[in-house]
């Protein structure tokens, strides 16, 4: 919605340099002057807070063009490199994400030998260098989150952003809060034709492009502010995953609610015209404190559909929305509370009882 709003003020400042350079009538440039100066105001409302003094500079270090850049009749020395330059991602990180399980001794040089003498990953590498030749515009854009981060986390430190190439392996992970990674390969398009459907359904591809590359980054980094999910009710699934959305959102206000949840627009459309009627259902069904994960798996997981008893139209993780309405309500009756404080508290029931959610009908 953010994103629309500021497409449409620059729409509507276009047609105020157009009123002013052709002399249209005064009366049009006054009613567009008003529209604007009421859509600026609105914004306002959403009080996103200024955080252009917070200094922030993104480097995206790439480690899979040095990878790749690796002569394969000498891995032993460009292990030995990587290792030198990459450190604790190189060895806490992408060697676990390409950890062969069927031979779980091999050695780092194994590994990555057998990575760059794949002709089918280096063809999936040199993929990835085409759709994402720069990211120039991607560390600007990590920049800004960042920023909102500091603001919100002030004690938390900036961490190192690292992009790879997993095969398919890991789409983004932190490690503690220093060091963030993505999977390029994670990111080339719905329509590319490698994706295994078994493994990537249309439901999951249709938000494996670039769009959704940052925003599944901060993801990632706000379930590591989130921390270990406890309890198996289907309202410990709720608050936990209703706080990522929350944090999510702070991080990357400019973004769409659809981009935030990874929704249709039609979709979020239907999960804020349909609040009140999912929670009566929730309620009906006895899931909000149920403890069987079949009965509400496509409430809080990956699904293309709704629960059974629910319209065709409702989306899947409709329980994940429902929460993250919880923690705005929480939070708007807790409004000194801060996210690092509202990530520490460990009772679901506590922030279910003090934002005194009513559901709107």
């Amino acid at each position: 919605m953010n994103s629309y709003l500021s497409d449409f003020r620059q729409i509507l400042l276009n047609h105020i340099r157009h009123i002013t350079t052709y002399n249209t009538t005064p009366i049009l440039y006054v009613l567009i002057c008003l529209i604007w100066f009421n859509i600026t105001s609105c914004g306002s409302e959403e009080n996103i807070p200024d955080v252009s003094h917070i200094k922030s500079e993104v480097k995206i270090q790439r480690f899979e063009q040095d990878l790749f850049a690796i002569d394969t009749a000498n891995v032993e020395q460009g292990v030995a490199v990587l290792r030198q330059k990459y450190g604790t991602f190189f060895d806490e990180a992408f060697l676990k994400i390409i950890a062969d399980l069927r031979n779980p001794d091999a050695s780092a040089e194994q590994l990555i030998g057998g990575m760059i003498k794949n002709p089918n990953i280096r063809k999936l590498n040199d993929t990835c260098q085409l759709v994402f030749p720069a990211v120039a515009e991607m560390e600007e854009e990590l920049a800004q989150a960042f920023q909102f981060y500091q603001h919100y986390f002030p004690k938390g430190r900036v961490p190192e952003v690292y992009g790879y190439i997993s095969e398919y392996s890991l789409g983004a992970f932190t490690l503690g809060d220093s060091i963030v990674g993505f999977g390029w390969d994670f990111f080339l398009g719905e329509d590319y034709p490698m994706y295994d459907p078994n493994y990537f359904p249309a439901y999951v591809k249709k938000y494996m492009s670039r769009d959704y590359l940052i925003p599944k980054l901060i993801e990632a980094l706000a379930n590591e502010k989130v921390g270990e999910q406890r309890g198996q009710r289907m309202l410990d699934h709720m608050i936990h995953n209703g706080k990522i959305l929350y944090i999510k959102d702070l991080l990357l206000p400019y973004k769409p609610d659809s981009v935030i949840l990874e929704y249709s627009t039609a979709q979020t459309d239907w999960v804020n015209n349909n609040e009140f009627e999912m929670w009566k259902h929730f309620r009906k069904e006895n899931l909000i404190y149920s403890t069987d994960y079949r009965k509400y798996q496509k409430l809080v997981g990956q699904s293309p559909i709704a629960a059974p008893g629910m319209p065709q139209e409702a989306p899947g993780r409709t329980a994940n929305w429902m929460g993250w309405q919880i923690i705005k309500a929480y939070m708007k009756r807790n409004p000194n509370l801060t996210l690092e404080e509202l990530c520490a508290i460990r009772d679901p029931q506590e922030i279910l009882d003090g934002s005194r959610y009513k559901p709107r009908n």
